[in-house]
Formats: structure tokens, C-alpha cells, sequence
């Protein structure tokens, strides 16, 4: 998938769907469209205005939802549940807790934490599966042609 037809894929085709199975190239091309688009903002902001500063909350809020989606059909696509994404979320809630009251279980759960992250970092990174899953057709790959 090209990186247009990934923005274009999800921020029109499946903008709130969870469903199904995200490719590799959807799903890095995206997260590279919404890094150029933090590059943007932060760079509007500086150079003009920080009045500019409601233009990131609009692209924030706008890419909250098919960020989250094309991060689960990611997760789909390598036969895992897409609420993987959320693994690393408790160990950050536990450090914050434990921020003021124990530095040692502020850094137990700081290293959990970066490690969950690494662990998703690693499963978007792996191919998608090769066949038909639980979360449906494998649309990516590219079937061969039988010689008659």
C-alpha cells in the first residue's frame, strides 16, 4: 500500500473501523502521515504564532480514532487482540502513583512499562500472517499463478 492510499484508507474508508487487518505499509505509512503532521504544527507554531497552538489540538483530536484503529487492525493482521495497545497504560497509571511515595517501584514499573512498548514496538514490526486469521482474510498477499 502506497503512503496516499494509506491516509486515504484510513482516514476515509475505515476512519472508526476496528475491524479487520492492517499491512505493515498501512499502518507505518499513517504514523508517518500523523509525524509529518506533528512536524507541521510544532514548526507553524514556532515560526508564526503560538496562537496556532488550537491547529495541533484539531490534528490531535482528529487522529485520536483512526490512530487507534489501524493500531488494532495492526494487531489483528499478526493474530493478536487489538487491546495489545493499551498493554503498557497500567504500568504508566502504577508509576505515576508511586512517583511521589517509592522511587524503587516508580522505576519497577517505568522499566515495565518501556518494556510493553518495545514488546508492541516488535509486533508491529512482524509480518502479518500469511493466511486467513480470526480477524479475517489476508487481503496482502499476493497470490501466484499457476502454470498451465
Amino acid at each position: 500500500m502506497s503512503f496516499s492510499e494509506s491516509i486515504k484508507t484510513c482516514l476515509t474508508k475505515k476512519y472508526f473501523n476496528f475491524s479487520g487487518r492492517a499491512s505493515r505499509s498501512e499502518f507505518w505509512f499513517f504514523y508517518l502521515f500523523i509525524l509529518i503532521g506533528y512536524i507541521i504544527c510544532f514548526t507553524l507554531i514556532i515560526a508564526i504564532s503560538f496562537e496556532l497552538f488550537w491547529l495541533m489540538g484539531v490534528f490531535m483530536l482528529g487522529i485520536i480514532i483512526p490512530g487507534l484503529a489501524v493500531t488494532a487492525r495492526r494487531l489483528h493482521d499478526i493474530n493478536k487482540s487489538g487491546w495489545f495497545q493499551l498493554l503498557p497504560y497500567p504500568a504508566g497509571i502504577l508509576e505515576r502513583i508511586f512517583a511521589s511515595s517509592s522511587e524503587s517501584l516508580e522505576i519497577l514499573f517505568l522499566i515495565i512499562g518501556l518494556g510493553l512498548y518495545i514488546y508492541l514496538f516488535i509486533l508491529y514490526c512482524t509480518g502479518g500472517d500469511k493466511k486467513n486469521n480470526r480477524f479475517g482474510k489476508n487481503i496482502y498477499v499476493k497470490t501466484k499463478k499457476r502454470k498451465k
